[in-house]
């Protein structure tokens, strides 16, 4: 399973996706258990509470809060847990931009949750960064 750790190739191979979709994130208190039902996307617990990540229309079913709406991009590279400056440059070229992201690294992939009236514009911005 390992996956690529040189920057460059990295980047010319990302392959930049969007997702279909909304996503929230919401702060919940309580066990990830009682959640489960809600099938997040991600779950991360901090000192605050737990965080998930869901699609908007179950987190509105739910009647959970939240501030922001997302749509996901995915880096379709296979990049390394271990890999140095990816998330870096992507965030630079996204800030230079004024576009917020929140990333979420797995296994195989990096994925970019941008607010949703900026995620065609984040698209475009990561295809010109793999070209480069």
């Amino acid at each position: 399973m390992a996956g690529i750790v040189d920057l460059a190739q990295l980047l010319s191979g990302m392959q930049p996706e969007l997702g279909q979709g909304e996503f929230v994130f919401c702060l919940v208190s309580g066990a990830l258990e009682e959640y489960l039902g809600l099938d997040p996307l991600a779950p991360f617990r901090e000192d605050e509470g737990l965080t998930l990540l869901l699609h908007k229309a179950t987190a509105e079913a739910a009647v959970l809060s939240f501030d922001g709406v997302y749509r996901q991009i995915t880096l379709k590279v296979h990049s390394s847990l271990e890999a140095v400056g990816l998330a870096a440059a992507v965030s630079s070229q996204l800030a230079d931009r004024g576009i917020s992201a929140n990333i979420i690294a797995a296994c195989y992939h990096d994925h970019l949750f941008v607010p949703v009236d900026k995620a065609e514009r984040a698209l475009t911005a990561l295809r010109g960064l793999a070209a480069r």
